[in-house]
């Protein structure tokens, strides 16, 4: 047991999904359709804002940002299990693992933070609608973009400063289909206490603090839209924070199932089913819900559509 303690990893072995062999293929089918209908999905939304002037508003800067980042976020963590589902186990070298990790939690931050923004943005919208154009201006929106990027950066910087300093087991496989931080927690003979800190307080406030806002502000806006008799207002409202707070709570729900309501020392299929929600389905959702149901998003994809085919 001390050489094993004494060893180096160099790698760790990452494990399949938890899924009888017989319906591997279709499995693997499934998960490469939904995760090319999420990358070309979020890269329609990004075309459409970037190319039609009538979408450069901030609740569409704010999406573009938001499906750039559900990318990233199924592009981290997707390829790599599609690659297990076909193996017995793959490995990845441990600055691959820390890397993947990195930005596992950058982009899964940067999303918490862009729902909260979204929510802000919608609130001023119906709640204070006279004051939109001044609140919402171009200063105000980069600067809450570039605000959450920045504290993502130094969010998933701290978590990886404080993994570089643990000790891993010889015994180095990770019950997942990718590097995640509570599964390489439990790989470490060393001492997790300030990791575990860390989780529950820095990490908790900034789950608490996003979420709070969207709360808040959909109370606002539920409380504006009752005193208001307008039939149609009322369902419009009921429409779009309905689809919102849909993937709010899925976003949340699977985070706090994988991240604070999990064991530290054993994994289970209930995690990994977490986070095969949190990462495939999640960002897969987003451009159903928030564009392709939008009739703004619509309107320039016809338009698109007719100006490509203009050029043939």
């Amino acid at each position: 047991m001390g050489r094993e303690k004494q060893s180096s990893v160099t790698k760790f072995l990452l494990l399949r999904l938890p899924i009888r062999p017989e319906k591997q293929c279709v499995f693997f089918t499934l998960f490469l359709a939904m995760y090319l209908t999420t990358v070309l999905g979020n890269l329609l939304i990004i075309l459409l804002i970037r190319v039609d002037s009538l979408l450069h508003t901030p609740m569409y800067f704010f999406l573009s940002h938001l499906a750039f980042s559900d990318i990233f976020l199924s592009s981290i963590t997707v390829p790599q299990m599609l690659m297990n589902i076909q193996a017995q186990q793959h490995s990845i070298s441990y600055s691959g693992c820390i890397s993947q990790m990195y930005f596992f939690v950058l982009f899964g931050c940067l999303d918490n933070f862009l729902l909260a923004v979204m929510a802000y943005d919608r609130y001023v919208a119906i709640c204070h609608p006279l004051h939109y154009i001044t609140v919402m201006r171009k200063e105000v929106c980069v600067c809450l973009v570039a605000g959450s990027w920045l504290f993502c950066c130094a969010h998933a910087l701290l978590h990886n400063l404080l993994l570089l300093r643990l000790s891993f087991c010889f015994n180095n496989t990770i019950p997942n289909f990718f590097c995640d931080l509570t599964a390489l927690l439990r790989l470490s003979y060393s001492d997790i206490s300030l990791n575990k800190l860390v989780i529950f307080t820095e990490g908790g406030l900034l789950f608490i603090l996003p979420l709070s806002s969207i709360l808040g502000s959909y109370i606002h806006i539920g409380s504006t839209v009752l005193r208001d008799p307008s039939t149609k207002k009322f369902f419009k409202t009921l429409s779009i924070c309905g689809s919102h707070l849909f993937v709010v709570s899925l976003y949340y729900g699977t985070l706090a199932g994988v991240y604070f309501f999990s064991s530290f020392q054993n994994a289970s299929d209930k995690d990994i089913a977490a986070s095969v929600i949190y990462t495939v389905v999640t960002p897969l959702l987003n451009p159903f819900i928030y564009s392709l149901r939008n009739r703004d998003i619509k309107q320039a994809l016809e338009i698109f559509v007719t100006r490509a085919k203009s050029f043939k």
